[in-house]
């Protein structure tokens, strides 16, 4: 694509041309017709000079001789240092009724037939030259006086009035392109400004730009920039952060993964083998739990802020939510209870996230319930936001170490844990504009409750 001083150049070079050519066109139009216009006038006017000089008050017998020395001094009309170089070109001439000539200028033109409509006409004489001429009949003294001039000098006239116009017009119409040129690197300026600075940072840096001041069409543009750049910044922190989380976390289940994998190695009796089959098994497990929490935490993330929340009923969701868990609690001996409040459910909600906080909240239940003990999930509708609560029967939580559980890899008491449930739920949480409380039951056990902000 062209840059935008060329396509804007194009533009304005195309539309000045445009109109320079149109009103040059109507300029010339103008001109011919004006100046036919006067050339009309003076014609029309010489030929009334004329007959006021043909009516002068001589006798009879003198007008041959006054008709004589008109010839002559209209004979002598030729260029002279005080004459004018079209003054040869005006012919004159007189006719009597029988058709003779009494008066004539040397440059008359010949004609095959004499003009004999009177006023203005266009006639063409022997030497194939068009003239544009005016006939005045004087009844009173029975004469016909033509006056006419030479259609190439009108043309020449004209011609040279459209060159003298538009020479100013051609280099004036240069001198503004170059200045629009000019005007328009000045105002693009800041533009290529910006280009220069950006091209000039280094390619890892994403500090934010400060180009101040900036015209206030640019404005928006530097903050569109730096925007991206915090979320370039932010997504390339998440990724530094999850690399490390990983590396970190990975490094003691792989090593105690090698640890039963050489006690298998070294076992000596099926028993031994079959216990350390049994360990090796168990790290598998934990390592793939902990993959599954961390790559559930890099989705969460980068989602926070874009991913859109449809309208649903929050009770059909949990309700769903809950089916897909059934059989494993069942499985691991314990007993689930749903408790729903009468209330009006439908909120503006992930489904995705409110189902996947529910199911580490159940898991880290059913991780510290005894045996055969009972699960409780509530539901209930306050005025501005939702309660979505799980209950165990478990030991419940010592009250120093309540913030340090939603701390990421913080597991307290559970070896098969990774540490990251709760910090997930509060993930979530935060994104659905509420926050995670957990509070130890008067009856024995935790309540972990998640508040979801109506909307």
């Amino acid at each position: 694509m062209t840059s935008i001083r060329r396509r804007t150049l194009t533009l304005i070079i195309g539309l000045m041309l445009s109109g320079l050519l149109v009103i040059s066109l109507l300029n010339l139009h103008d001109s011919n017709h004006e100046i036919a216009e006067v050339y009309d006038a003076q014609l029309a006017q010489n030929a009334r000079l004329l007959q006021g000089v043909m009516r002068m008050p001589v006798a009879t017998r003198e007008h041959n001789e006054l008709y004589q020395a008109f010839n002559k001094a209209l004979g002598e009309a030729m260029p002279r240092v005080d004459g004018h170089p079209y003054e040869s070109k005006i012919a004159f001439q007189v006719w009597n009724p029988q058709g003779d000539v009494l008066v004539q200028t040397a440059s008359a033109p010949s004609f095959e037939r004499a003009p004999t409509s009177a006023g203005f006409s266009d006639v063409t004489d022997l030497k194939q030259r068009t003239w544009r001429g005016f006939l005045l009949e004087d009844k009173e003294n029975h004469l016909r006086i033509w006056v006419g001039e030479r259609d190439d000098v009108r043309s020449d006239l004209v011609g040279r009035i459209v060159r003298h116009t538009l020479w100013p017009n051609v280099l004036g119409s240069l001198i503004l392109v170059a200045l629009v040129w000019l005007a328009i690197g000045w105002g693009l300026k800041p533009l290529a400004d910006m280009a220069a600075t950006l091209r000039a940072r280094h390619a890892g840096s994403l500090e934010p730009l400060k180009m101040m001041p900036l015209p206030t069409e640019l404005e928006p543009m530097q903050s569109a920039l730096n925007r991206m750049l915090a979320q370039i910044e932010d997504v390339l922190g998440r990724e530094r952060r999850f690399i490390a989380d990983a590396a970190h976390e990975m490094r003691t289940p792989l090593a105690v993964l090698r640890v039963h994998a050489q006690n298998l190695l070294e076992a000596g009796t099926p028993e031994q083998r079959r216990e350390s089959l049994n360990y090796l098994i168990s790290g598998v497990d934990r390592t793939t739990r902990l993959v599954n929490q961390l790559l559930t935490m890099a989705r969460l993330e980068p989602q926070a802020n874009t991913r859109k929340a449809l309208q649903t009923d929050l009770q059909s969701t949990v309700r769903d939510s809950l089916a897909q868990v059934t059989a494993w609690l069942l499985d691991k001996g314990l007993e689930l209870e749903f408790d729903v409040e009468p209330g009006d459910y439908r909120a503006q909600v992930d489904n995705a996230a409110i189902t996947i906080a529910l199911h580490n909240l159940l898991t880290n239940a059913a991780n510290f319930s005894p045996a055969k003990g009972l699960i409780t999930v509530r539901l209930a509708c306050r005025a501005k936001h939702f309660e979505l609560s799980v209950e165990d029967d478990g030991p419940g939580i010592d009250e120093t170490e309540r913030e340090r559980l939603f701390e990421r890899f913080y597991s307290r008491g559970n070896d098969q844990g990774a540490g990251l449930g709760l910090t997930i739920v509060q993930t979530i949480a935060m994104r659905l504009g509420g926050q995670v409380r957990l509070e130890n039951r008067a009856v024995g056990g935790l309540k972990a409750t998640l508040e979801i902000r109506r909307t």
